[in-house]
């Protein structure tokens, strides 16, 4: 495998850093007040970032680290604009460019023009090719538990290096990946799970005990565990962390009905037994990336209900159906209700009103949703 070298360089570009902050970071970072803040000194501000990229002084920056409730509950590490620069830099120069290549089409998540929309026509293309040829067909669908807290530092670094050699451009890198070992980053999740604990005790509903065990549940890093949760070149990492078990499945297992999205991951075939087969060798390889397969794993009959991304498939006199599940159902309705009432006081226009329910909208019409549509509209 040939190694790439002598790319540092294409970062340290002034052009290309402000290329990537006016068309990418400035138009897709929702807290406007960091580009405000930013762009009144905003030569200043490139032009430190292309010194600090030049000399290779560059290090990662203190995450704003926060916990929202939508569409679950979860910890979000959001960056200064300074840092998402780079970030984006780093992931489009050194991982995207790089390790694109290398991956295989049913492998959706975080790829131009291959994102969650791509894998589910893909799933149901998959399932419909075996509804019209057997009557009978079984599908496997792995999770792994937790993906994004235990990939390993050091697997991932050496999975870099097989393909990269240039010096500066590894130390860059690793210093992101290596990032999530600062002491401040768990001590503030602790910090958020306890305030929202004492948050939810002053509730008074039927659900509060549930949700407070949601929080008690949400993780923290282990040393040389975990990527940044928001990061551009954290999602590409992931992305590319078990290209061998998507070959090993394409390629030695054969099965060429698969699709994964980061941490899921479907297989179709006739033969149950044969995927029973298959779910020891992907474990086995899971393992091997210190990683584990959660309790949804399993195999389902056609006859079954399988959840995938958010939507269920299902057959029905020989139709496919695919319907959102209902917890999907109730988020869209709450950020619908969000939606009006933003634009009620008038936080948002109408444009961007009607533009966010259109991608909603757009979003249920990859499955059986008419009703549900109509509703919406309604």
């Amino acid at each position: 495998m040939k190694k790439v070298g002598n790319i540092y360089k294409r970062i340290t570009d002034l052009n290309i850093i402000i290329d990537m902050y006016e068309n990418i970071v400035s138009k897709n970072t929702k807290n406007k007040s960091k580009i405000e803040k930013f762009e009144r000194f905003y030569s200043l501000n490139l032009i430190r970032i292309k010194e600090k990229l030049s000399s290779n002084s560059y290090i990662p920056g203190k995450y704003n680290i926060f916990l929202i409730r939508e569409p679950k509950l979860r910890i979000i590490m959001s960056q200064e604009i300074r840092d998402k620069i780079v970030n984006h830099l780093v992931a489009k120069y050194f991982l995207i460019d790089i390790f694109n290549d290398t991956l295989i089409h049913e492998n959706c998540a975080t790829r131009v023009g291959m994102g969650t929309h791509y894998a589910l026509k893909l799933f149901k293309k998959n399932y419909n090719y075996y509804k019209n040829k057997y009557k009978k067909f079984y599908i496997l669908k792995f999770d792994i538990s937790k993906y994004f807290y235990n990939i390993d530092h050091e697997i991932a670094k050496k999975l870099i290096e097989k393909k990269i050699k240039d010096k500066q451009v590894l130390k860059i890198i690793f210093s992101i990946i290596d990032s999530t070992d600062e002491l401040y980053v768990n001590d503030t999740i602790n910090r958020l799970k306890k305030n929202e604990i004492e948050r939810l005790k002053k509730l008074d509903t039927n659900d509060k005990l549930l949700k407070i065990e949601e929080v008690l549940k949400l993780p923290t890093y282990r040393k040389g565990k975990g990527l940044p949760i928001g990061n551009m070149s954290s999602q590409i990492i992931a992305t590319f962390y078990l290209n061998e078990l998507d070959h090993y499945i394409k390629e030695v297992l054969k099965i060429k009905e698969y699709v994964r999205y980061m941490d899921d991951g479907v297989l179709i075939h006739n033969d149950k037994e044969y995927l029973k087969f298959a779910k020891v060798k992907i474990e086995e390889i899971v393992n091997k990336y210190k990683l584990e397969l959660n309790k949804k794993t399993k195999i389902y009959s056609s006859n079954e209900e399988i959840e995938f991304l958010g939507f269920r498939f299902f057959r029905k006199n020989n139709r496919t159906i695919s319907k959102v599940t209902n917890k999907t159902k109730k988020r869209f309705k709450r950020k619908i209700k969000k939606i009006y009432k933003e634009y009620d006081n008038n936080k948002i226009s109408d444009e961007e009103k009607q533009s966010i329910i259109a991608s909603y909208l757009g979003h249920l019409g990859y499955g059986n949703c008419n009703i549900l549509i109509y509703k919406i509209l309604k």
